[in-house]
């Protein structure tokens, strides 16, 4: 039978596969200080809080 022997190399390339999924590296990213998340989110909350801007009058009375 054919495949009998090429079982044990499937099986081997399978678990490694799976173990590769179990256990991934940790992904390569753009991690933030936390000052900077800090002082984003304070000018984000300033903007928010700041009053709208003027709006010019109409000249109909």
């Amino acid at each position: 039978m054919v495949t009998d022997r090429i079982a044990p190399i499937e099986t081997a390339a399978l678990s490694a596969e799976v173990e590769g999924l179990l256990s991934p590296a940790e992904p390569d990213g753009v991690y933030r200080d936390t000052r900077e998340c800090g002082g984003g989110l304070l000018l984000l909350g300033l903007l928010l809080i700041s009053p709208p801007t003027p709006r010019p009058k109409s000249g109909v009375r």
